[in-house]
């Protein structure tokens, strides 16, 4: 079952929340920013299983130690709950790494 997609109100009060995540291309946008590759690489591999688990996964890119995430739910066309899951996800696992 496809969940429906998120309501503006939704994503504002989600930024609001969680102010280092933003609506870009209508997409949930954060940016994580590491000491070094090897801390974004293996914060990435958190991510990956955990994004497996819920198989819901992220559009990301990471050049050294920058990581782009992208978050939307393709089947909805747009923001989901899905999304709002994992971003709250990722931001757990950013506490106990040193990253902007």
């Amino acid at each position: 079952m496809t969940p429906s997609k998120a309501d503006h109100g939704e994503i504002q009060a989600f930024i609001e929340q969680h102010p280092a995540w933003r609506l870009e291309n209508n997409k949930l946008h954060r940016e994580y920013i590491f000491r070094n590759f090897i801390e974004a690489f293996g914060f990435m591999t958190e991510i990956a299983l955990l994004a497996e688990s819920m198989n819901h996964h992220p559009e990301w890119l990471n050049v050294y130690q920058k990581l782009t995430i992208d978050l939307s739910t393709h089947k909805a066309g747009g923001i989901t709950q899905l999304d709002f899951q994992l971003a709250q996800k990722m931001e757990q696992l950013a506490l106990n790494r040193i990253c902007q």
